[in-house]
C-alpha cells in the first residue's frame, strides 16, 4: 500500500503536543510495516531524523508560511494536485488537516475541538478556517482516530459523526522520562529555585492553559501560607496574551514565579521530578500529555475536572474546578500539608501510567489506518 502522510508538524527542535504524536506514532508505524511505502509531505525543509526507515520518501509542498490563506491554497488546491502525481492508496493525517478535492481513502486524527467551544481563544482568521473546514474533514474521512473518549463523544455530538467510525487511540509519554535520585532533585531545586520547593506548569501559554487562574491561585496560596514555595513555568511564552501578562505583572508574589523558557527533554525530566506537584489546570484538553509525564516522573498532580482530564488522570490526581481560583488554591494547600495524600497520588500514577504507551497508540492507529483502507 502507498500511504501519503501529512507531516507538516515534524519540525526539528520544535515538536509540541501534536508534533510529538506525529513523531512517536510514525516512527513506529513506518519501521514496523516495511511492506508499505510512505510519502511524507513536509511544509518546510525536513530533517533526516524524521526519515525513519527506507520505506519513507520525503517531499516538500509549500507554501512555507502558515496562515489561513496559505492553508486554504495548500489543502484545497496544491495538495490534491501533488497527490495526482504520486501513486497513493490512502492519505493519513495525524493532525486533522486533509485535502478536500480528492477521492482517496482518508484516515484522519482529530485531537480536540477546542476552537469550536472557545473560538475567542484564537485569532479570527484561524478560528474561521478551523470551524469552516474541520467539519468537512471529519465527515470526508473514511476513519477517524482521536485521543480520548471525551473527544470521541464531542465529535459525535458536534459533527454528527457515527460512533463506529471513530477509534480512540490515546497518547503516550516520552519514554525517556523517569524518576531521579533525591540528590538530583535537590540539585535541580538549587539550580532553579534556590533550593525551595515548587509547583510546576509545563507547556506553552495559550488562554486555554489557564495561567491567569493559576497565577491568582498561587498568589492566594502564598498569602495564606507564607511558604517558601515557588511556581515554575517550563515552556515558552507563546500566545502570551495581554490579560495573562497583566495578571502576571499584578501578582503580589511575582518574584516567586520562575520561567525556564523551552528546556531539553533531560532538563524537563529533572524539573518535573523535583517538583512538589504538577499544576495542570487547563480549561480544555483533548488529552493532556503532561499528566502522563508527571506520572512517569512520579510527581503528584493537580488537574482540572473538565473535558478529558478526569478520564486520563482518574484517581491519580487532585481534581479542581479550573474556573475557581479558590478551588486551585485549596488543592495547593492540601498537597503541601498532606504528605500521605501526595504519596498516594504518586503511587496511583505509577499504576495509571501503565495504561498508556506510544507503542499502544501506534498499534491502535495502524488498525485505524487499515480500517480506512478497507472501508
Amino acid at each position: 500500500m502507498n500511504i501519503t502522510v501529512n507531516t507538516q508538524l515534524l519540525i526539528k527542535d520544535k515538536l509540541e503536543g501534536l508534533g510529538w504524536f506525529t513523531y512517536e506514532t510514525l516512527k513506529r508505524i513506518t519501521t514496523q510495516h516495511p511492506e508499505h511505502q510512505f510519502l511524507f509531505i513536509f511544509g518546510k525543509s525536513f530533517h533526516d531524523d524524521f526519515i525513519f526507515s527506507s520505506n519513507v520518501k520525503p517531499i516538500i509542498v509549500g507554501p512555507k508560511y502558515y496562515h489561513p490563506l496559505t492553508w486554504y491554497l495548500k489543502f484545497n488546491y496544491i495538495l490534491p494536485f501533488v497527490l495526482r502525481k504520486h501513486p497513493t492508496d490512502l492519505f493519513f493525517s495525524p493532525d486533522g488537516w486533509t485535502p478536500i478535492h480528492t477521492n482517496l481513502k482518508i484516515a484522519n486524527v482529530i485531537h480536540d475541538l477546542n476552537f469550536l467551544h472557545h473560538p475567542l481563544w484564537l485569532p479570527f482568521a484561524n478560528r474561521f478556517y478551523y470551524n469552516r473546514y474541520f467539519p468537512i474533514w471529519a465527515n470526508k474521512a473514511n476513519r477517524i482516530a482521536t485521543v480520548s473518549e471525551y473527544t470521541k463523544k464531542d465529535l459525535i455530538d458536534s459533527y454528527k459523526i457515527a460512533a463506529e467510525k471513530i477509534d480512540v487511540v490515546y497518547n503516550g509519554a516520552n519514554e525517556t522520562l523517569k524518576p531521579i535520585s533525591e540528590k538530583e532533585k535537590e540539585e535541580t531545586r538549587i539550580k532553579y529555585t534556590n533550593g525551595n520547593p515548587y509547583f510546576i506548569f509545563v507547556g506553552a501559554s495559550p488562554p486555554r492553559k489557564n495561567l491567569i487562574n493559576l497565577f491568582k491561585a498561587f498568589d492566594q496560596f502564598k498569602e495564606k501560607e507564607s511558604s517558601p514555595y515557588k511556581l515554575l513555568i517550563a515552556g515558552a511564552k507563546k500566545w502570551w496574551a495581554e490579560d495573562i501578562k497583566q495578571t502576571y505583572l499584578q501578582m503580589k508574589f511575582i518574584d516567586d514565579v520562575i520561567f525556564t523558557d523551552r528546556v531539553s527533554t533531560e532538563d524537563l525530566n529533572k524539573l518535573i521530578c523535583a517538583a512538589h506537584a504538577m499544576t495542570y489546570i487547563s480549561l480544555f484538553e483533548g488529552f493532556g500529555i503532561p499528566l502522563l509525564e508527571a506520572m512517569h516522573c512520579e510527581t503528584a498532580i493537580i488537574t482540572s475536572n473538565v473535558t478529558s482530564m478526569p478520564e486520563i488522570a482518574k484517581d491519580a490526581a487532585l481534581l479542581v474546578d479550573p474556573y475557581s481560583v479558590e478551588s486551585i488554591k485549596d488543592a495547593m494547600h492540601t498537597i503541601t500539608k498532606d504528605e500521605n495524600l501526595r504519596q498516594q497520588l504518586i503511587e496511583k500514577g505509577k499504576v495509571r501510567r501503565n495504561d498508556f504507551s506510544w507503542q499502544k497508540t501506534a498499534d491502535l492507529l495502524w488498525n485505524c489506518i487499515e480500517k480506512a483502507a478497507n472501508s
